[in-house]
């Protein structure tokens, strides 16, 4: 006990000469604050600083449609190789860009490109206009190659069409990656197919006689062409419009005219030729069922006749006499039935036939006119 109060008194004895603490001064004062304020910016900027990166991976995350896939692009190159690299329908996340950038690819949407020759020239509102009303607008003198478009016939006329294809994309990494832009090349394949198919048509058959003909034509040729550029695009429908040119629209209008009437009266003679020759096949129809039935009743008629003389032959083999004898009255009751005068002779004591001679017609005879 009495060590540790010596030792309490000597820390006290030494606590009592121990310096005082220098006084504050007005610049340790403001020093201090700084400092305090210095680690408070640091901690609201380590608190931004996190807050912007979580932002900033937050971005990262992106949805996918229901229609599309989506590719992740990491400094310009596809994260994943062939099908790995493609993303379905849903929520994904890459880093922000320009670390990553997503590509998305409309697989399931139908696309579509529009042909950019063989139409004449019209400002954006006569398009408009066009579609609206299918005003034609007013052609100028003759055909500006310079601006109007038109594609050349098999038999050498001009004419006008366009074309719209509609296609979707079935190898949307070769569709994407393999091209620059591969809308255009589709729409390159597509004026080809103009060009092309029309050069191997007639200008009746694309403007009237084959026109389901020549759309299907182009759209074989479009299909063929983007086979062997392996755009990988499945092709749907193509629609092609076509016109004749516009100067010279009273002359084709007049060649349908004339196209129309002769279609009129072909179709007025066929129809009476269906007529005379439905009728002659039913009259023919007619006589020989006539005939035949005509045959079967004859051939009914002998064969009954003949069933008859075969039941008689057994009487005439008993009493050949008497069997001619009854015949005969039947015969000549019947031959007798309606004749008004009869004279009877009976048979000679020679043996002579029977001499009959009747009169069937007892009109007395016309008076005689006195010659002149």
């Amino acid at each position: 006990m009495f060590d540790v109060f010596q030792f309490a008194m000597n820390d006290h004895s030494h606590d009592q000469h121990k310096p005082a603490p220098a006084p504050v001064t007005p610049d340790d004062a403001g020093s201090q604050a700084l400092a305090e304020a210095l680690r408070s910016s640091f901690a609201i900027v380590k608190f931004v600083m996190v807050a912007l990166v979580i932002v900033f991976l937050a971005s990262g995350f992106f949805q996918v449609g229901p229609q599309e896939q989506a590719v992740i692009l990491r400094f310009g190159r596809p994260v994943g190789t062939e099908q790995k690299a493609l993303l379905g329908p849903g929520l994904h996340w890459s880093f922000p860009y320009p670390i990553d950038e997503v590509v998305r690819i409309p697989i399931k949407e139908v696309q579509s490109v529009t042909s950019t020759i063989g139409w004449y020239y019209m400002t954006p509102e006569e398009v408009l206009t066009y579609k609206a009303t299918g005003a034609v607008p007013p052609a100028g003198g003759t055909l500006n190659p310079a601006v109007d478009g038109y594609v050349v016939t098999a038999d050498r006329n001009i004419i006008h069409v366009s074309a719209t294809l509609y296609y979707q994309v079935d190898a949307p990494l070769r569709y994407v990656f393999n091209f620059v832009s591969a809308s255009n090349l589709v729409q390159n394949a597509l004026n080809n197919a103009l060009l092309y198919t029309a050069a191997h048509f007639g200008v009746d058959d694309v403007l009237y006689s084959d026109v389901a003909g020549f759309q299907d034509a182009v759209e074989q040729r479009a299909a063929q062409l983007a086979d062997q550029e392996r755009l990988g695009i499945t092709i749907k429908q193509c629609t092609v419009e076509r016109a004749p040119p516009r100067q010279l629209k009273d002359i084709f209008d007049q060649v349908t005219e004339a196209r129309e009437n002769r279609n009129k009266i072909l179709d007025d003679a066929h129809t009476y030729e269906n007529q005379v020759t439905n009728s002659a096949d039913a009259r023919a129809s007619a006589i020989i069922n006539e005939a035949r039935s005509a045959r079967a009743r004859y051939v009914q008629s002998v064969q009954a006749d003949a069933k008859a003389f075969s039941a008689l032959l057994p009487n005439y083999q008993i009493n050949p006499g008497l069997f001619e004898q009854q015949e005969l009255v039947q015969v000549m009751g019947q031959a007798l039935t309606n004749v008004q005068f009869k004279s009877y002779l009976p048979t000679t004591a020679d043996g002579k036939p029977i001499e009959l001679r009747l009169m069937l017609n007892r009109e007395p005879p016309g008076a005689r006119t006195a010659n002149p």
